[in-house]
């Protein structure tokens, strides 16, 4: 192993190795039309593509749904990413609905698919081109690498593995596990008895590497922001003035990690 190339990598899977925003849209589509009983399921023209930049001001799955309300409604996009939080609590009250209820809708409609039609919810998944000859690069290197998401960790594994990638259910740690991605970095500290210095974090949603810095105990973990994900660019701007925070687009996350 080179000097100064880290010994763990840990990685963020929706939004760094995965692109998942075809799947994100039809389920959130299809939660749409059930919660506010919408007759013709045919995606208005053009909607997917207002959705999929926006993508990025969502914080948790069942808000989804509720985006596409706010671009069937005609809010502008400037609005939604300035004013998002308001935005998606004014939708929902209107209608009398709550986070929960909603939730339970989308997540009801993604079980349903994936055990009726597992194949063809894994082929709404797309990987970022190159990341996963960097993932086989890092593992060719003796670089051990983790993927931390909120993502059901067997599915996660099945689209690896789709992609070639037969990683060890044990490096995968997904929404099952139900703890903070900085816990998890933790343990592999731990479990590796290595320095904070040692670990690569790469994420694309920049509140979770601001929480990860906060922890005194893990502030030498080195955090990057995927420019590539799930993120706006004012989280961007904010990830470029941060001085424990690095900006890494998809071409330097090819290069070689030392």
């Amino acid at each position: 192993m080179v000097p100064n190339t880290p010994q763990i990598i840990a990685l963020d899977f929706d939004g760094v190795i995965c692109d998942g925003l075809i799947e994100y849209f039809a389920v959130a589509w299809r939660t749409y039309c059930q919660v506010w009983q919408i007759e013709d399921i045919t995606p208005v023209a053009g909607l997917a593509q207002k959705f999929y930049p926006l993508r990025a001001v969502i914080e948790t799955g069942w808000e989804m749904p509720v985006l596409i309300k706010a671009l069937v409604e005609g809010v502008a996009s400037d609005d939604i990413y300035q004013n998002w939080g308001s935005i998606v609590q004014t939708l929902i009250k209107a209608d009398n609905l709550n986070a929960s209820e909603i939730g339970v809708a989308l997540d009801t409609i993604r079980d349903q698919w994936i055990a009726t039609d597992l194949d063809g919810w894994l082929d709404l998944h797309q990987f970022y081109p190159g990341v996963v000859a960097t993932i086989q690069a890092a593992i060719a290197n003796q670089i051990k690498v983790y993927i931390i998401t909120t993502k059901e960790g067997r599915f996660a594994q099945k689209l690896l593995q789709k992609a070639g990638l037969n990683l060890e259910q044990e490096v995968i740690f997904g929404k099952e596990v139900k703890r903070p991605k900085y816990e998890i970095l933790r343990q592999l500290i731990t479990t590796h008895a290595i320095a904070p210095e040692s670990v690569c974090f790469v994420e694309d949603r920049l509140k979770t590497l601001q929480l990860v810095n906060k922890q005194l105990d893990l502030q030498g973990v080195q955090l990057y922001l995927a420019d590539w994900g799930y993120n706006t660019p004012q989280e961007r701007e904010t990830a470029e003035n941060h001085p424990q925070i690095q900006l890494i687009s998809l071409s330097q996350f090819s290069q070689d990690f030392s």
